[in-house]
């Protein structure tokens, strides 16, 4: 939704951006003068009432909140609303947009029905209610993208609802980092993070775990037995289980001590979210000789630094649908950082296996897939380099291209009756 306010702010519509602030927005949004930024309060009923209350409680208060935050703003011409969340958030905008008479576009990442599923499961009638709201009031926008082809064909036979295919693509900031600017990062993190800190001092060289800075010629090389940099960025939610990366960790671990030739290496799991003080405990308590693990939240501007600066990128997303990909991937992607990802039902659209990364099925496979990837991973021929190589190749689409093609000429249309 920030690269949709970007995107219309750009082409010189004036946007206001609403939705929940728990981290601050990208500097580009908070600075740009087209944009003014909306925040909605997140409203937690006490723990003593019962579930089912408190989402009832939780909806009403929304509902209103939504509302009267939107009766508030300049008369709009248009809402582009995503979906998930969309309870209920679905039905307010409608509702209102009848009222203004304003254009009403979802743009749908998954269904919320879906991901409600995954705590309460498919038969809870809290998730049956869900499925029927979303399904009833999603038919009653004026315009809708989606993220992935079997999601346009599963709306309109399941739901009948039309919609347009609008791929997450990476935005412009997320770029292959340049040597020097991979240092000045990897400082910075050292001074926080041990795995980014050098083993050794000397006095010539400005050093980190991973590159050196020459003081005299002011040169940076990577270190000569820098480790491998893994990264995987999460929202620590259950539609990702981060046991299968740890497990497989292990099983990398135990091939060095066989006696395997592989490097050892600094995983950095990047993201805040519900479940992460549950498997920072895990991560506390695990007993790896050649693997340090991190989870550090970077700022908005370190993150697409640190991606074009890993060596490999992991996803554990798990599509409660099956029909919506991870943005994760695509902003490796634009990073050209190959990805293991692991499989699920219409990621082939995105992840083309021994192409641009590896699908794996579990933790074995993944530790697998890890050893063969590593193996020689600084040599020119190496599996990881030609992975690198085919993304660079391929000449991606932007975001901005992308949302020029599929979104402007709806908004346009609209806005010249």
């Amino acid at each position: 939704m920030t690269y949709h306010a970007l995107s219309l702010a750009r082409n010189g519509f004036d946007v206001t951006f609403a939705g929940f602030y728990e981290s601050e927005p990208h500097k580009k949004l908070l600075n740009h003068e087209r944009v003014q930024i909306q925040p909605i309060s997140e409203y937690r009923p006490p723990n003593v009432i019962p579930k089912t209350f408190q989402y009832i409680i939780k909806v009403i208060f929304q509902a209103v909140q939504l509302f009267y935050m939107l009766l508030k703003i300049d008369p709009l011409s248009f809402i582009i609303l995503q979906n998930p969340p969309g309870l209920p958030c679905i039905a307010v905008t409608w509702l209102f947009c009848m009222i203004r008479k304003s254009l009403f576009i979802i743009d749908w990442h998954n269904y919320g029905y879906s991901v409600m599923g995954l705590k309460h499961g498919l038969k809870h009638p809290i998730v049956h209610i869900a499925k029927w709201y979303e399904k009833v009031f999603g038919q009653l926008s004026n315009y809708n993208f989606c993220v992935t082809k079997a999601m346009k064909d599963d709306l309109l036979v399941n739901w009948n609802i039309s919609a347009s295919t609008l791929y997450d693509k990476p935005a412009s900031v997320f770029q292959e980092t340049p040597l020097e600017l991979q240092h000045k990062l990897f400082i910075k993190l050292a001074e926080v993070y041990e795995p980014f800190k050098a083993q050794t001092k000397s006095e010539t060289y400005e050093k980190t775990a991973f590159t050196e800075l020459n003081m005299e010629n002011g040169m940076v090389m990577y270190n000569e037995e820098r480790p491998a940099l893994l990264i995987s960025s999460t929202s620590w939610t259950e539609d990702e289980d981060f046991s299968v990366l740890l497990n497989s960790l292990k099983e990398y671990d135990k091939f060095i001590r066989n006696g395997f030739k592989l490097p050892s290496l600094v995983c950095v799991i990047t993201g805040k979210g519900p479940l992460k003080e549950y498997y920072s405990q895990i991560i506390r308590e695990m007993q790896l000789s050649n693997i340090q693990i991190c989870t550090p939240w970077l700022e908005a501007e370190d993150y697409p630094v640190l991606l074009g600066s890993a060596d490999l990128g992991v996803c554990l997303h798990k599509s409660s649908s099956g029909l919506d990909l991870p943005m994760k991937v695509v902003d490796m992607f634009g990073c050209c950082l190959p990805v293991c990802a692991i499989s699920f039902k219409c990621l082939n659209e995105l992840v083309k296996h021994e192409e641009n990364g590896l699908i794996f099925e579990d933790a074995i496979e993944l530790a697998e897939q890890l050893k063969v990837i590593f193996t020689d991973f600084k040599s020119k021929s190496s599996k990881l380099k030609q992975f690198r190589q085919n993304l660079r190749d391929s000449k991606q689409m932007r975001w901005d291209e992308s949302w020029d093609q599929t979104v402007l000429p709806v908004i346009r249309e609209h806005c010249n009756r």
